[in-house]
């Protein structure tokens, strides 16, 4: 129960923050990358942001650990897989901390 409720509020989170994006980009777009810079680096965008791709990395880890237990039947395949999942995931986000803290630079 908590995966399926994990993999639901992560996916409403998401599609909820994609629309409020776009229709930022709509309603006010940026005139110059200087502007976009500033617009991203802002508390409120840095955290939405920051969030956003935690909560990506949640929904994929929960949907493709789903996947790997219902259909990968050789228990030290599966664990090494998920494992090395379980690796990439935080390199994932150990990559998106640093390019949000440092803009990439």
């Amino acid at each position: 129960m908590k995966s399926w409720l994990l993999q639901r509020f992560t996916a409403v989170y998401m599609a909820l923050f994609f629309v409020y994006f776009i229709a930022a980009l709509l309603i006010a777009p940026s005139e110059s990358y200087e502007e976009w810079q500033v617009w991203m680096r802002s508390t409120p965008m840095a955290l939405a942001t920051t969030l956003f791709f935690f909560a990506l990395l949640g929904h994929a880890w929960v949907g493709l650990r789903d996947v790997f237990l219902d259909y990968i039947k050789p228990f030290v395949l599966r664990l090494v897989l998920l494992n090395l999942l379980a690796i990439g995931m935080i390199v994932m986000a150990l990559w998106v901390v640093r390019i949000l803290l440092t803009g990439g630079a």
